[in-house]
């Protein structure tokens, strides 16, 4: 239920990958969820059934957000952004690195009411814990699903604010980009459709060396939307 609420709602076989259940026994989770008032779930767009947590759900699991449908605009986003989750969950440097994610709903709940407006929040971060040994121990990623082309310019705008940035998400203005501070991601990893792969990869081109601490992945099988099996 946690995942379900972080990542704003979930597609019915997306949570039968993070159960590593069957249809029918993810489906007998979630009716239990909606019996119990903490969940609710309704076909949104293409594909398997959309479940997302109510008022009551995400107080039960100690979450500050407020219940909402997951937008009907984002749908294809947040499937993409889910499906780059689970499938660096299921790698096995995730685990041995202690690695967890902090999702973009919990980056947003930071800010309360001092809105950064004009700040872009990544659509994830990997954090991955100092542990004896591990490549990346230490660092922090900022994670990017991309679907569909921006312009290069803006792309590599938001490359550059990413890979500045110094101060964690709601923190004081002077703190976003701090002098001779460490910056906060050490990569910003970018999952792309085939199409947004195109513009990303020249966007990081124009960033120079900066552009070393960019990377980019094509998204994981089944990350679009699924018609019903």
């Amino acid at each position: 239920m946690i995942f379900t609420g972080e990542m704003y709602g979930i597609q019915l076989d997306q949570l039968g990958q993070l159960l590593d259940r069957s249809q029918r026994s993810t489906t007998a989770v979630v009716a239990r969820w909606t019996a119990a008032g903490s969940a609710e779930w309704a076909r949104l767009g293409p594909g398997p059934r959309w479940i997302w947590l109510t008022k009551a759900g995400l107080a039960s699991c100690g979450l500050p957000y407020t219940a909402a449908v997951p937008a009907l605009s984002q749908l294809a986003h947040l499937r993409a952004v889910t499906s780059v989750r689970l499938a660096l969950a299921a790698t096995p440097q995730f685990a041995d690195g202690g690695a967890f994610w902090r999702s973009e709903r919990r980056l947003r709940a930071r800010f309360g009411r001092r809105i950064g407006l004009r700040e872009h929040v990544p659509d994830g971060e990997v954090h991955w814990p100092e542990v004896a040994g591990h490549a990346w121990a230490g660092e922090c990623w900022a994670i990017e699903a991309e679907l569909s082309p921006k312009t290069v310019a803006r792309t590599a705008a938001i490359m550059r604010e990413l890979l500045a940035r110094t101060g964690d998400y709601g923190c004081e203005p002077a703190e976003i980009i701090e002098p001779g501070r460490q910056p906060r991601h050490a990569r910003a990893i970018y999952v792309c459709s085939p199409a947004a792969g195109r513009v990303v990869n020249r966007a990081r081109d124009a960033l120079g060396s900066l552009g070393a601490r960019v990377e980019i992945r094509l998204l994981p099988p089944r990350a679009l939307w699924q018609p019903d099996p």
